[in-house]
């Protein structure tokens, strides 16, 4: 079951989530992928203290694409040092585990 991953991201806008979501899974990367926001965020970046609103985007893919997943999400992102992270799904159902599979094979 630890083949499929949920990979999340963040981005500036809504049509800045909505754009990554759309590359990624038109290229097969991804099955598939939420957008939810705005959220707040509070951080350290660059030395320095920040606020603002973002965009989360959560993107389902196998262990296999995650590579290409994060090298493409990093590439295409506005940010330079974009967070892309990972964690495996412990259960799915046997059907959509086949979807995610299905869709991301090469």
């Amino acid at each position: 079951m630890g083949n499929i991953l949920s990979v999340s991201t963040a981005a500036p806008s809504r049509d800045a989530a909505i754009r990554m979501a759309r590359l990624a899974i038109s290229v097969g990367l991804a099955a598939g992928g939420q957008i939810s926001g705005p959220v707040a965020s509070v951080f350290w970046h660059a030395g320095e203290f920040g606020e603002s609103e973002e965009w989360v985007v959560s993107f389902k893919t196998t262990a296999a694409r995650y590579d290409e997943l994060e090298a493409h999400l990093i590439e295409h992102h506005e940010w330079q040092n974009p967070e892309v992270t990972a964690v495996p799904i412990a259960r799915a159902s046997a059907a959509y585990v086949e979807w995610v599979e299905r869709v991301t094979a090469k």
